[in-house]
């Protein structure tokens, strides 16, 4: 555990350095023997990440004076956090952590810091409560504007950004159905129930290739939330209400439609579309290494598709001039919606970043407009939870192009095009977009 709990603290130090969490986790997992002890850590440093804002709460609360050791206040909340959100024995936390803490006045600081923890944890939950930083564990600056953005909803949304995320899976409808993976899950004693019209979540989550038939294709780890994109975009037999354009649908017979997936990776979506639709697909991504992992889940997934390493706001470079029937812009966004799979990021987002990502979405969208054939669909997607980058975007683009575009009506949950976090999926998202 001493070790564990070293690599977890140099990893929060890093992270809050301003590196990505993808990015020093790894290196760190790589130095451990056993999958156990490689997810224990997993756990670690994401529910420290989750929960960061009650964990300097209660450190500032513990010490008489600031920490002149920035490391040893990072190994004090990794060991916080274990002895406030893991089973790990108390006793065992505490003399781990004393340990790895170093000599003299450190040991005797991490000794008293832990110990009253534990004596004045019912007086230390009721001051971080009083804390909105500390309450929901977010940035101030975060809260605030989802109280002035989601007035009825934002406490159910930063409660459900503090949990885990549901574990979901996307079932290959070319492979089989949700009734009969379900009954596969069942025989191989894993509770699961339908959560969405291709999607199955799991009561825990486990090795993806442990999943039956996950090597083979059958399913794909995907989030509830995250599926809706290839429904609006190709609704299946008895969804046609999804969309009001049969004219537009009933093309689907004719010919095979060209769609593009711009920003694809990893790759999700696109295998999703492909599942569900026998079309031409072209897939854009402007890093070329995600946009392997395209190719592979593709290959597990036994489908085609055309991969192309550009940019999507700079079609001109990679373009053959073809129109698109149908667009999935699921654009770079502030990710608001997936913090609590991506609890780095809330901590590293600052509040101009939200206009930086409206002004690159607002550019994106114009060029991939161009792109579309007439009578075409684009859907515009993020997983963002703030106005400038969701409604705001699709209304500023909207009148822009009172002439050519048509703002299509969505199904119920999607009437307003938000898709809130919830015990269920993640948030979203969309507005589909017709050009006349």
């Amino acid at each position: 555990m001493n070790k564990l709990q070293k690599l977890a603290a140099g990893a929060l130090e890093d992270v809050l350095a301003g590196s990505a969490l993808h990015q020093v986790l790894p290196q760190r997992l790589q130095q451990l023997q056993t999958a156990g002890e490689r997810g224990a850590l997993q756990d670690i440093v994401y529910g420290s990440l989750r929960q960061l804002g009650r964990l300097d709460a209660w450190l500032t609360a513990l010490l008489e004076r600031p920490l002149t050791d920035p490391q040893l206040g990072w190994l004090l909340r990794v060991a916080l956090y274990q002895l406030a959100y893991t089973r790990a024995p108390a006793h065992a936390v505490v003399h781990n952590a004393v340990a790895a803490a170093g000599e003299g006045w450190r040991r005797g600081l991490a000794n008293a810091v832990l110990r009253n923890f534990q004596r004045r944890r019912p007086e230390l939950e009721k001051l971080a409560d009083a804390q909105p930083r500390a309450r929901w564990s977010h940035p101030d600056w975060w809260i605030a504007k989802l109280q002035a953005e989601h007035p009825a909803h934002w406490q159910a949304i930063l409660e459900a950004s503090q949990q885990h995320p549901p574990f979901t899976l996307r079932v290959n409808c070319r492979h089989g159905d949700v009734a009969g993976y379900l009954a596969r899950l069942a025989e191989a004693g894993l509770p699961a129930r339908q959560t969405g019209a291709d999607a199955i979540t799991l009561d825990k989550a486990m090795p993806v290739h442990s999943l039956p038939g996950f090597d083979q294709g059958d399913v794909s780890v995907q989030d509830a939330g995250a599926q809706w994109a290839a429904r609006l975009l190709f609704p299946q037999a008895g969804e046609r209400e999804l969309r009001q354009d049969r004219p537009q649908g009933e093309r689907l017979a004719a010919y095979p439609l060209r769609v593009l997936d711009a920003c694809a990776a990893p790759g999700g979506k696109t295998g999703h579309i492909l599942e569900r639709a026998d079309v031409i697909l072209t897939a854009v991504d402007a890093d070329p290494a995600r946009l392997a992992r395209v190719q592979e889940n593709l290959d597990r997934l036994q489908l085609q598709a055309t991969l192309i390493a550009g940019d999507a706001a700079q079609p001109d470079a990679w373009w053959d001039g073809q129109p698109f029937d149908r667009i999935l812009a699921d654009v770079p966004c502030s990710a608001s919606g997936v913090v609590r799979r991506n609890p780095d990021i809330k901590w590293l987002r600052r509040p101009d970043d939200i206009a930086q990502f409206a002004a690159q979405q607002a550019v994106m969208l114009e060029a991939l407009w161009r792109l579309l054939a007439p009578g075409g669909t684009l859907l515009y997607a993020t997983c963002s939870l703030f106005n400038e980058e969701n409604d705001g975007q699709v209304r500023a683009f909207m009148a822009r192009h009172a002439v050519d575009a048509e703002r299509c009506p969505l199904p119920h949950p999607l009437s307003d095009g938000s898709l809130l976090p919830d015990a269920e999926h993640d948030g979203f998202f969309y507005a589909l977009l017709r050009k006349n």
